[in-house]
């Protein structure tokens, strides 16, 4: 991660503003999902995609009791479960 030098501060219940520049670059809009991760001591943001739960994709997905899966994975369960 690098800075780009833009420094904001933290409202009084914990709230911060992305820059404009930011969330344009990043096609994030209101109401839109954010993703927070943490490593060490780093605090990462990123827009929230869903997900296959198998393996990540986010392409041609197929919603299953509340869960996403992939086509993909799909086939290889079918030819797990035909074995």
């Amino acid at each position: 991660m690098r800075s780009i030098g833009i420094v904001r501060h933290m409202d009084e219940v914990g709230r911060l503003v992305l820059p404009k520049e930011i969330r344009d670059r990043f096609k994030i809009v209101e109401k839109d999902p954010v993703e927070i991760y943490v490593e060490g001591n780093a605090i990462a943001l990123k827009k929230y995609e869903i997900k296959c739960i198998f393996c990540g994709d986010t392409k041609e997905l197929i919603e299953y009791k509340d869960k996403a899966v992939c086509e993909k994975c799909i086939t290889r369960l079918l030819v797990l479960k035909d074995e």
